[in-house]
């Protein structure tokens, strides 16, 4: 197993879940949740409590596969605050590089779920999470980690940068999950895919890095700047690339079932592929442990309530290897 630090953001959730008020309305090419009137006071079927984030969703993921598993993250000394380290406990993941802060709240979310299609809509108050500038490189001395899992910093790009620097120089290996305020400025994100070892994007995201109209396109360009390169394409499946393996595969959902949460899928299988990865499994391998602790978490209701553990039992699913240049001409 790896020690693994993840860096990112730690919200608690409060789901508002309904069956036919919460159901949504196409308006022109916009579809919004379309029975809730101003003035009006709506009956929710089912109010739910969790904690979620790009952080602590990737932190759960490596901790119940084993790994011994650091967070990086801001939270205030608040009731979500307390919600979040209560879960940080019961997942055995290591607190003592958690910041707190008094001039801001915990961030907090507000999903508002549809129970019967599992579209949701979220009212995001960020508060602390808004702020990793704080954050000391000089903790991964004491650290010592295997891997760095950066997801979104909310655009800070310099801290960014010193996390990745230090990593590089102390021989840390980095796997790296941009957000939207990092796409908001591709040349100096692109810069510093010198330091990634793992970039995982969605299709829309890549086509903000590079040019591109197909996966296997924008595989292409991107593989250029990071030795491995996965991305997905939600329902579609995805594509990933391993430039130094030489190993490129197109992969698609591990099971076509019923998604009653997207929250936090994105996360499930950046993360389920790390912790595979990390433990030694092979790329192909950890590309499908990374789709099915993926297709877990949509199942549920909850940003990592379905995640997987190591010892979980799984069936074949659809990837197949292929030649990536031989597929461009």
């Amino acid at each position: 197993m790896a020690r693994i630090v993840s860096i990112g953001s730690a919200t608690q959730y409060i789901y508002l879940i309904d069956h036919d008020d919460l159901k949504p309305t196409t308006i022109g090419k916009e579809a919004i949740f379309g029975k809730v009137l101003v003035g009006s006071e709506v009956d929710i079927d089912r109010l739910l409590y969790s904690v979620g984030g790009g952080g602590i969703n990737s932190a759960i993921s490596f901790a119940r596969y084993g790994h011994e598993t650091i967070l990086m993250t801001n939270i205030a000394r608040d009731a979500a605050g307390d919600a979040i380290l209560r879960a940080l406990d019961r997942e055995e993941i290591d607190s003592s590089y958690v910041e707190f802060s008094s001039s801001k709240t915990t961030g907090t979310s507000i999903v508002l779920l549809d129970s019967k299609s599992g579209e949701r809509t979220i009212l995001a108050c960020r508060g602390i999470s808004e702020k990793f500038n704080n954050f000391t490189v000089q903790d991964l001395d004491k650290i010592q980690p295997d891997w760095l899992y950066v997801t979104t910093l909310y655009g800070d790009l310099a801290t960014t940068l010193a996390f990745f620097e230090k990593a590089n120089v102390m021989g840390t290996k980095i796997m790296f999950n941009p957000g939207a305020r990092e796409l908001n400025y591709p040349r100096e994100l692109l810069r510093l895919m010198k330091y990634v070892d793992v970039l995982i994007l969605n299709k829309a995201e890549a086509s903000k890095l590079v040019p591109g109209a197909t996966l296997a396109e924008l595989l292409y360009h991107l593989n250029g700047y990071a030795p491995i390169v996965i991305i997905t394409d939600g329902m579609m499946g995805g594509i990933a690339g391993n430039r130094e393996a030489k190993e490129t595969y197109r992969f698609g959902i591990y099971e076509d079932i019923k998604v009653r949460d997207v929250t936090g899928a994105g996360d499930a299988f950046g993360s389920g592929f790390l912790a595979a990865y990390a433990d030694g499994k092979s790329f192909r391998k950890s590309l499908i442990f990374a789709s099915a602790n993926s297709t877990a978490v949509v199942s549920k209701i909850g940003a990592n309530t379905g995640i997987l553990t190591s010892d979980e039992d799984l069936h074949p699913m659809m990837i197949q290897k292929f030649n990536l240049k031989e597929d461009l001409c």
